[in-house]
């Protein structure tokens, strides 16, 4: 198994030196999008690691490999992890070398914990449809965000950067514990329900 989370990182080698180097611009130029940067880059570079794989006959490549479904699910999954240690060291190592500071840990939390909660909805989908019905629905969801902000809740930006704020701004270390188990139940469950779809698939 180890040697498909190896395979997903050198064949996203060239994808991880446009896009590490575009989010240290990024965070050069808007030290403070930390959240929404680090989330939009792992989402961009760990789906794009999905949609390599998605094609049948590498599938039936991977099925004739001497590795289970199961592994093949669960590199994925430890996969996402690795591509999201690779964007919050380089949102630590860039912050730090530019603006002389390092995001809060309860940032790199957030971030953590923002992508595990997409991943643990994204891939069950992609495993059941294909990665492009995501994209469609993301569109969709996106132009959806766009009719609420200037039709319905024209300060919505406003009021999200609050509930963040506030978020960060709580010290209370059970609350932390709490969700992080909670995310660490429902990873869980995406995880199985991922390997049950794939192991259902035919090839």
């Amino acid at each position: 198994m180890l040697q498909l989370i190896r395979k997903d990182v050198m064949l996203q080698k060239n994808t991880l030196l446009i896009m590490l180097p575009l989010l240290v611009v990024y965070i050069a130029l808007n030290a403070s999008a930390t959240i929404l940067s680090g989330v939009l880059f792992t989402i961009a570079i760990t789906m794009q690691s999905f949609m390599l794989d998605e094609k049948r006959q590498i599938h039936i490549l991977f099925n004739s490999l001497p590795y289970t479904r199961k592994e093949i699910v669960t590199s994925k999954y430890i996969g996402v992890f690795c591509f999201t240690g690779l964007v919050l060291l380089t949102i630590l190592i860039a912050n730090l070398v530019i603006h002389g500071e390092s995001p809060t840990w309860k940032e790199l939390l957030f971030i953590l914990c923002l992508t595990t909660l997409f991943f643990s909805f994204s891939l069950p989908f992609s495993y059941r449809f294909k990665s492009q019905y995501l994209l469609f629905a993301s569109i969709g969801t996106f132009a959806a965000y766009l009719v609420v902000i200037n039709v319905f809740i024209p300060n919505l930006h406003d009021l999200i950067r609050e509930v963040v704020a506030f978020l960060l701004a709580m010290e209370q270390v059970q609350l932390y514990v709490l969700v992080g188990c909670a995310l660490v139940i429902v990873y869980i469950l995406s995880w199985l329900l991922s390997i049950r779809i794939y192991e259902k698939k035919m090839f």
